[in-house]
């Protein structure tokens, strides 16, 4: 799903249509921005069921082959299709690394690569029942 807006100047306010809401906010604020996720999944039960449990995410359902996912602050889809693990790795933050780590295993994901340093925090990686690789990363304490 895109996101349209009328054409502007880039100090004026536009306004985004986006199947479930409405946004105003200034072209600067939106340019490149980063505002819709969507995966091929082969069962979208499976998909609600793990992200749920894994992430606290909430859903809209669209009809029985389509659905949206929010988790407070980025919104997304999954659509029945046939999944392309290997695409852009997404990141997800994590104030408490082990914990998020723990619920990912008991809604059924599979680590592939523990937590590991680099610099200015720690990450994993793992994927989704349906085969989806994310990772996972939490800022070190002293924020660097």
């Amino acid at each position: 799903m895109a996101v349209f807006a009328k054409s502007v100047e880039a100090w004026q306010p536009m306004l985004c249509s986006h199947p479930t809401r409405e946004i105003t906010m200034h072209r600067s604020e939106q340019h490149h921005r980063i505002d819709y996720l969507e995966f091929a999944v082969t069962s979208i039960e499976v998909a609600k069921a793990f992200y749920g449990a894994a992430f606290e995410w909430t859903f809209q359902e669209y009809g029985p082959d389509y659905c949206e996912f929010r988790d407070g602050r980025l919104a997304g889809g999954f659509f029945h299709g046939i999944p392309q693990p290997g695409g852009a790795l997404v990141v997800l933050a994590s104030d408490d690394l082990a914990a998020t780590q723990a619920r990912i295993e008991a809604a059924g994901g599979t680590i592939t690569r523990p937590v590991f340093a680099f610099p200015g925090g720690r990450r994993f990686h793992f994927t989704d029942p349906h085969g989806y690789a994310l990772a996972v990363w939490a800022q070190d304490a002293d924020g660097t």
